[in-house]
């Protein structure tokens, strides 16, 4: 079989370049130190990266005359001593510290977002290219991309009211604990012993308290017998919010921001197990919903912010509803679970570099599922720092796709910017290397992924 040629655009020193642009360096982590000198030759940089091109829309409605643009965000996702949700540094897009792109690309989105209706097409596209730290306002760019907010500003107010209503309900039924189910089935009788008054007033009497309320009772319908099947999850749960980014003090400690943090987040995730019984919780969907809320919960509108729960709630259910069948134990040797996607990485490493992909997995023998499982399954929440996170987010988010074609091209990029050290190395120094993924220039990566979109085989 005749190998087909590495293409040349891949063989050009550009994918081991780090672009000298300011804007860039603020997203990038510290070179490793045991990166070789071949992922780190200087060259020239690399040109903006061509956007995604999402279908055509309606054009957007003029924006009003006064827009109001949302004020700085005042939490920088570097700095993870912070332990206060509005104290820090004031980041506002003029700050001396933002770079021209910056300022010009934060110029657009508030541009876009004054808009009576909100452009789509070109909300994405600004997105893809990296939400600025300083604006204040990915909060409400990701909840327009997830599909949380419609694109009429003029529906929001209405929208989120019944959103975060729906959520309350859902808490004061699927989060109270039977024992006071119980306590205020009982309490309604104690307050009349009138059997013919209580039930005038749609209270039950005490031959009307069912034995499913009973503790003992095995039942299928006893909220004891549910509260107690709930019980190994809501602990898996537990565990899961305690250990998530222990290095943030927003996620972790014993503040009384960081306990009130890991509440809303465990009361998302219950209520989000309680409400899809074919997936549950599964471990892992903690490291998901961190970034949603904290976006969410540092949204400079005080409001906003206050019902961050609840805004996370819906568009963490958005989200995974596209990776859903990742979670789903009996869907992996199917079309659409965990091992098809990996399967599908593996492919299109082949077509865009075969002699990369022979040589992991034909000659050294580097499974994908190795590495690219987690990868996939987390969204990449665990290969880069918080901050390098959220950027990537930006892109994957913007995708008219669908999250996963990008999160596939990026994975893929993630493979061929160090190829050379994978080209040299063995079966166990490729897996360290893959499992431990250097630090690397997070805008960059994005650059290639999207070359890959371009230049597709």
């Amino acid at each position: 079989m005749v190998r087909k040629r590495v293409p040349d655009w891949l063989n050009s020193s550009l994918w081991y370049t780090t672009p000298a642009d300011d804007r860039l360096h603020r997203y990038s982590s510290p070179s490793p130190t045991t990166a070789s000198a071949a992922d780190s030759e200087p060259n020239h940089q690399p040109p903006t990266p061509a956007p995604p091109s999402p279908p055509p829309v309606a054009a957007a409605s003029k924006p009003p005359s006064t827009p109001n643009p949302p004020k700085s965000e005042t939490r920088d996702p570097v700095n993870k001593n912070s332990n206060n949700n509005n104290g820090g540094n004031d980041q506002n897009g003029g700050s001396s510290g933002a770079s021209p792109d910056d300022i010009s690309r934060q110029a657009q989105l508030l541009s876009e977002l004054s808009k009576k209706v909100i452009n789509m097409w070109e909300l994405r596209r600004i997105a893809s290219q990296g939400i600025p730290d300083g604006a204040g306002i990915r909060s409400t760019v990701w909840k327009l991309l997830l599909g949380y907010l419609p694109p009429e500003r003029a529906q929001w107010s209405s929208e989120l009211a019944k959103k975060r209503s729906q959520y309350r309900h859902f808490k004061e039924e699927l989060l109270m604990n039977p024992s006071e189910v119980t306590r205020r089935l009982e309490k309604s009788v104690a307050c009349d012993n009138d059997e013919s008054k209580s039930e005038s007033r749609g209270l039950l009497s005490r031959s009307q308290i069912t034995h499913g309320e009973h503790p003992l009772s095995l039942g299928k319908s006893s909220v004891w017998n549910q509260f107690f099947q709930d019980s190994e999850i809501i602990e898996q749960i537990d565990r899961d919010v305690m250990r998530t980014h222990p290095d943030m003090h927003f996620f972790s400690g014993d503040s009384q921001l960081a306990k009130s943090n890991q509440d809303a987040m465990r009361n998302i995730l219950i209520v989000f197990a309680k409400l899809n019984p074919g997936i549950r919780y599964v471990q892992g969907m903690n490291e998901i919903l961190a970034p949603l809320f904290y976006v969410f919960k540092n949204d400079p509108d005080a409001e906003m912010a206050a019902a961050a729960e609840a805004d996370t709630f819906f568009c963490f259910v958005e989200l995974l509803s596209g990776f859903r069948d990742h979670f789903c134990q009996q869907l992996d040797n199917s079309n659409v679970g965990i091992r098809s996607t990996i399967s599908r990485l593996s492919q299109l490493l082949k077509e865009h570099d075969e002699e990369l992909w022979r040589h992991l997995e034909v000659t050294t023998k580097v499974n994908p599922q190795f590495y690219a499982f987690r990868w996939i399954t987390l969204l990449l929440t665990q290969e880069f720092n918080f901050a390098d996170s959220l950027h990537i987010w930006d892109t994957l988010l913007s995708d008219p796709e669908g999250p996963l074609e990008t999160l596939l091209r990026v994975c893929c990029a993630m493979l061929i910017l160090i190829r050379r050290r994978l080209l040299a190395g063995d079966f166990t120094s490729n897996l360290k290397l893959l499992q431990h993924y250097p630090s690397t220039n997070i805008s960059h990566l994005l650059y290639v992924a999207n070359k890959l979109r371009i230049h597709k085989p």
